[in-house]
């Protein structure tokens, strides 16, 4: 009787207790479940806080680059809207349709490419409005929410220059380098033929060329990724610390031609060429290592360019 007479008054008033073990129950149960509101408030303060969009990223990386920002660059937007929210970061050699597909896939939404998006240095897509190709790479870009933004001019401008230093570790050539020019190695002694397969080897490629005679001794080397010009090219097959020079690509009737020449001349020298994709991939994925250094609240994660060349068994 009296355990029924306590049950009805704790019915009628919420200031009666059942017992001094009710009573304990439910102040837990209330800090509980203050205790949880408080979690929920932080969490989506701190959400609020570390919000990264698009533009905040890239004000980041002009932040800790280690160069003032150029005005005149093609370090730009080219894709996307810069004020949103970053899901995550996909560093590249090049925005290729495959790389934003596995960008998109992966939940990644903000795309730093180092080579053009749309086939031209200034990425200019007036001529291309009316393109299937660009047509259809643009549809992805914005069914998919993604933003990109090229990083070229200031990662070779940051110092050391970043794809320099992310090739020369990919080939292991760190103790080979020369102190006062980090264009130069002095190699252990090999033939072109054997230095080709290693480049080949290390790098992955599939179809590196090579200008020279396959048996010829070399120790001294220069890399000049990408496409740096016939002109600087030749300046460095000039030097008498210059046997073999390795670059991404060139015209055909321009360095390839002089090294042919020289070749033909008796001259110790011979290029290889890597091809522009795999002679810069790796400053790339040392990009994103640097990134992780000072972007920590989104993912950053590389994916490779493929090499678009194929050769026939």
């Amino acid at each position: 009787m009296v355990f029924r007479t306590l049950l009805l008054n704790s019915r009628k008033t919420d200031r009666a207790p059942l017992c001094p073990i009710a009573s304990s129950w439910f102040v837990w149960r209330r800090g509980l479940a203050a205790f949880a509101l408080l979690a929920v408030c932080a969490l989506t303060a701190s959400a609020q806080e570390t919000s990264l969009t698009a533009r905040q990223a890239i004000e980041r990386i002009q932040k800790n680059v280690g160069v003032p920002w150029r005005n005149e660059t093609v370090d730009t937007f080219k894709a996307g809207d810069p004020d949103t929210p970053v899901t995550g970061i996909a560093v590249t050699m090049m925005a290729t349709y495959e790389v934003l597909q596995k960008a998109a896939a992966s939940g990644k939404n903000l795309i730093i490419t180092h080579e053009p998006t749309f086939y031209s240095h200034l990425d200019k897509t007036d001529e291309l409005t009316n393109d299937a190709v660009f047509q259809a790479k643009e549809a992805f870009i914005k069914e998919h929410h993604l933003v990109v933004w090229r990083f070229h001019d200031h990662w070779h401008a940051h110092p050391p220059d970043g794809i320099q230093a992310g090739m020369i570790h990919a080939l292991g050539w760190e103790k080979f380098q020369t102190p006062e020019n980090n264009h130069l190695f002095v190699l252990p002694s090999t033939t072109l033929e054997n230095l080709a397969a290693d480049v080949k080897k290390r790098l992955s490629v599939r179809t590196l060329r090579v200008v020279g005679d396959p048996g010829m001794k070399v120790t001294k080397a220069a890399l000049i990724p990408g496409a740096a010009g016939p002109a600087t090219h030749r300046r460095a097959l000039e030097r008498d610390d210059v046997e073999v020079l390795l670059i991404g690509e060139v015209p055909e009737w321009e360095t390839i031609e002089y090294v042919a020449d020289a070749t033909a001349e008796g001259k110790h020298k011979a290029m290889i060429l890597i091809g522009h994709i795999p002679s810069e991939q790796a400053g790339m994925e040392e990009c994103t290592r640097w990134l992780k250094t000072f972007i920590t609240e989104t993912p950053v994660e590389f994916v490779p360019a493929s090499e678009p060349f194929w050769q026939p068994q």
